[in-house]
């Protein structure tokens, strides 16, 4: 069972991983000093065009912002999940490290 348990983690960690790195371009692709706002342009009733704001540079600098709480938080939880993993590998005879099944057996036998 905690086999499992340990792949689910690093599961957990690598698509944790990914998203820092999704978020982090993305805010990267979009510094708050060059937003504007997103226009589209919508047909009317009588046949003409009509702009209409999709996105305000105030709705966007919000978005940028929370993405970046959220990265950091993420961030955060990433950073203990490797403590916990790197905790878990035992060294044996210098520098060699058991695998996950020898160190179950392992702490079963203690």
């Amino acid at each position: 069972m905690a086999l499992k348990k340990t792949t689910y983690i690093n599961t957990e960690l690598l698509w944790a991983e990914e998203q820092l790195t999704s978020w982090k371009s993305y805010v990267t692709a979009h510094p708050l000093h060059l937003l504007v706002d997103r226009i589209e342009w919508k047909p009317t009733s009588k046949g003409g065009m009509l702009p209409m704001v999709i996105a305000s540079i105030e709705s966007q600098g919000k978005f940028i912002q929370e993405t970046m709480k959220n990265y950091l938080a993420l961030l955060e939880v990433v950073e203990k999940l490797r403590e916990k993993e790197e905790a878990k590998v035992i060294e044996i005879r210098g520098k060699t490290e058991l695998g996950a099944m020898a160190q179950t057996f392992l702490k079963a036998r203690k």
